[in-house]
């Protein structure tokens, strides 16, 4: 394959398109970063919680006087004591019928997973709290757990089935298109239930602020203003009464920042005992109870023609959501069936999502959730009608994928919440490319060679879709200091992902400034009265939009200024370096810092221009773009241990628009290792009495340095999304996309067993066992 290409974007500006130094790393490498858990206040008391230990049961009771009586607890509580708190909300979405089945933030009268909260232990020390926890008994009646969503729905409460509801999407004549089909093929397919497990595990420190009435919450992330508005709801307070702050964290993936048990529980806590409350959770703690993802099965089929034409595809999908419905409602298996379709044109579809609340932790987005899942399985699919038909599987993929002509195309469907227009996007070029940059042919001949001397090596290729840049709305404080500095303020959130960086490119490409001269402010609430946060690919997009606004409306009004101040003609000026001066270079000129002390409120100069070299700027988008790209790998199977190697492996991807193409890479190459991890290695396992049985890293297998395999990435810009003015889309999620389908696919490959793989994760158990099946059947 060919080298890796990290370098500047084809259509460069000064900032825009450049691999630049991040802006966020000096504290997190010279160890000055402030996690939650450095975050400490005088008086502060420590919560510990106890879980259920079993998957599914009825309280009898719950015995906390030993654990009440031992010295420097505070407190101890159980669901009883928190009766007037409501259950955990969930995003806002259409669909119906969901509320029933939220989560209370201590059980009541049932427990449904393992690691449930059952109750709190509050003391004066985090050591001692533990061991108070230990002393709590809950005594509960064991029942039966439902653990198989593909299993006829159990009742998740008296009168409540497992099955809050059946998500239908589809368009066009299904049933003729079938009838009228040369073949049908019919794959059943599944994915493991696994999740993001940051470096850095959850936490939270809550306190409140009696001198000013402010209940404050560290330790958020992701959409702090959304999380401050349903705890202001939750606890009958104002907004402007919340202030959440965002600290340095060790990874979001989607998993992080949501409303969880504890946040309600901390709260609470604090409000009640008017002391600092901390919670920081332990590793077995997270794999235990933050959210999961990923489990499902898929029985689909697909009409096709002679020459492999997709006429049709029928989805039936089995959704596992956990125990209950929280922070993202059932958008997952919405999306999944949403997005399903990729890059390919489907004359007629039908789709139902069968969502079931099963006795597991609750799951909800990952990193690409829905698309890692329905990528895996519409290439399966793919690579399954050219086995049928004797045709190459990139055959069936050309003649099936999308004209650039087609752009913008209108699926029918909707994702999100958003109707699914395809913005643009040259689906067979990206494959002429991709193919060439990998040497394809040259691949395929190496992996022949291989394995007529004995070796079993198989090279492997999946087409993907991303979406990127959700709306529906973002807004940008913007002003330029007196000592020329520019300051951002934005409530868009930074999880790792590089975003002061990107959001500093383009305010000094659209400024004149040098990026470094730009502090981008983010992470508390009370800085701006909206944000709408760091999650759907949307930061770059949407908060980069709205930055971009901003400064232009900043630049105008220097302009202007600078024009009278300096008596020259506005159309002559130009801003270099946080100077205006003449374009030509010559001539007098004043600095942006100068603009800045001319338009402060006492300044005479000001005249009637309001005071402040400031402006907001609001983006509103009412439909998704979406990037797209592929990814490649080549693999060497042991048949001997059923261990696949990852020997080589790259992704193409066409971003529309690079900001900073170091950091599309960095976001591919740590994603595709989340993406090998949820193909290879990690899966959260249950046994028959809900009994979670990776609850440990030694369990729980994730992929290290000695996994990952070379990484060759190739940046496109060949499609700018005709959205924004930058033509910018997202890249958060397309390292993960299709590492699944590109890994199975090398695997069967490897070992020349078409259609072999049909399940996520291909751990060396799994694989040798099918392949003794397999072996045994012939």
């Amino acid at each position: 394959m060919a080298e890796r290409v990290a370098q500047a974007s084809r259509r460069a500006g000064r900032y825009i398109g450049r691999p630049v130094t991040r802006l966020e790393d000096p504290p997190l490498v010279t160890g000055r970063a402030r996690f939650v858990g450095d975050v400490n206040f005088p008086r502060q008391l420590h919560a510990r919680i106890v879980r259920s230990s079993h998957a599914k049961g009825r309280i009898v009771s719950i015995d906390a006087d030993e654990a009440r009586a031992v010295p420097g607890v505070v407190a101890v509580w159980t669901a009883a004591d928190m009766a007037d708190v409501p259950n955990i909300p969930f995003r806002a979405t259409a669909i119906k019928g969901l509320t029933p089945y939220t989560q209370p933030p201590l059980a009541r009268d049932y427990v449904r997973f393992v690691g449930e909260p059952v109750a709190v232990v509050i003391a004066d020390d985090a050591y001692v709290a533990e061991d108070a926890a230990e002393l709590v008994f809950a005594d509960i009646e064991e029942l039966d757990p439902y653990l198989d969503a593909t299993a006829d729905p159990g009742e998740f409460a008296p009168g409540l089935g497992c099955e809050p509801v059946v998500i239908e999407k589809g368009y066009g004549d299904t049933d003729a298109a079938f009838d009228a089909a040369h073949a049908v093929v019919e794959l059943e397919l599944s994915t493991g239930r696994h999740s993001a497990v940051p470096m850095e595990p959850r936490g939270l420190l809550a306190r409140f602020d009696e001198s000013r009435g402010v209940l404050e919450l560290y330790g958020a992330a992701k959409r702090p203003h959304w999380n401050r508005d349903q705890l202001a709801e939750l606890f009958s307070m104002s907004p402007a009464d919340i202030e959440l702050f965002e600290n340095s964290v060790g990874g979001g993936f989607g998993v992080r920042g949501e409303l969880y048990p504890e946040d309600l529980i901390l709260c609470h806590a604090a409000l009640t005992l008017r002391r600092p409350v901390k919670w920081i959770e332990d590793r077995r703690e997270h794999l235990l109870s933050a959210n999961q993802s990923r489990e499902q099965t898929h029985r689909i089929r697909a009409a096709v023609d002679a020459e492999g034409r997709i006429l049709a595809i029928d989805e039936c999908l089995f959704h596992d959501q956990g125990a209950y419905v929280r922070t993202h409602g059932a958008r997952v298996a919405d999306m999944t069936i949403g997005l399903l379709l990729g890059p390919y044109r489907v004359p007629a579809y039908r789709a139902r999502a069968h969502y079931r609340l099963t006795n597991k932790t609750p799951a909800a987005t990952y990193r690409a959730p829905g698309r890692f899942e329905g990528t895996f399985v519409r290439e399966r699919l793919i690579e399954a009608i050219g086995r049928n038909l004797g045709i190459d599987a990139l055959q069936v993929r050309r003649v099936n994928l999308l004209a650039s002509s087609d752009m913008p195309y209108e699926r029918g469907l909707s994702a999100l919440e958003t109707e699914v227009v395809l913005d643009s996007g040259d689906y067979e070029g990206l494959l002429d490319k991709a193919l060439d940059f990998v040497g394809w042919n040259d691949l395929q001949d190496e992996a022949e060679r291989r394995r007529a001397a004995g070796e079993a090596v198989g090279v492997g290729l999946g087409m993907f879709v991303e979406k990127s840049g959700l709306g529906p709305s973002e807004v940008v404080d913007v002003s330029v200091q007196t000592d020329g500095s520019v300051r951002v303020v934005t409530g868009a959130a930074s999880v790792g992902q590089g975003m002061e960086t990107v959001i500093a490119q383009i305010c000094a490409e659209t400024l004149g400034v040098d990026y470094r001269r730009i502090r981008v402010l983010h992470g508390d609430t009370n800085l701006i009265p909206f944000g709408f946060g760091a999650h759907a690919s949307r930061v770059t997009v949407m908060t980069g939009e709205a930055a971009r606004r901003a400064c232009e409306t900043v630049r105008d009004k220097a302009l202007d200024l600078a024009a009278e101040l300096l008596q020259m003609d506005r159309d002559k000026l130009s801003i270099e370096e946080g100077t205006v001066g003449a374009s030509e270079g010559e001539g007098p000129s004043i600095s942006l810092g100068e603009l800045a002390r001319n338009l402060t409120p006492a300044s005479t100069v000001r005249g009637d221009r309001e005071p402040g070299l400031s402006a907001t700027g609001w983006f509103h988008n009412k439909h998704m773009n979406y990037p797209y790209g592929i990814h490649v790998a080549k693999v060497r199977v042991d048949r001997e241990t059923g261990h696949v190697e990852v020997e080589r492996y790259a992704v193409i991807y066409d971003i529309g628009r690079a900001v900073n193409p170091a950091l599309v890479e960095g976001q591919i190459v740590g994603g595709l290792a989340q993406g090998l991890g949820g193909a290879l290695y990690e899966e959260f396992v249950y046994d028959d009495t809900g009994q979670p049985l990776s609850v440990t890293l030694a369990d729980y297998q994730m992929v290290t340095a000695t996994e990952m395999p070379p990484v060759d990435v190739l940046i496109l810009e060949d499609a700018p999304s005709p959205l924004n003015p930058l033509g910018i889309k997202g890249a958060g999620e397309a390292g993960v996309n299709a590492a699944g389908a590109a890994i199975a696919s090398a695997v069967d490959d490897a070992l020349q067993m078409p259609g072999l793989v049909r399940r996520l994760p291909i751990t060396p158990q799994s694989l040798r066992k099918q392949l003794l099946t397999e072996n045994a059947g012939e």
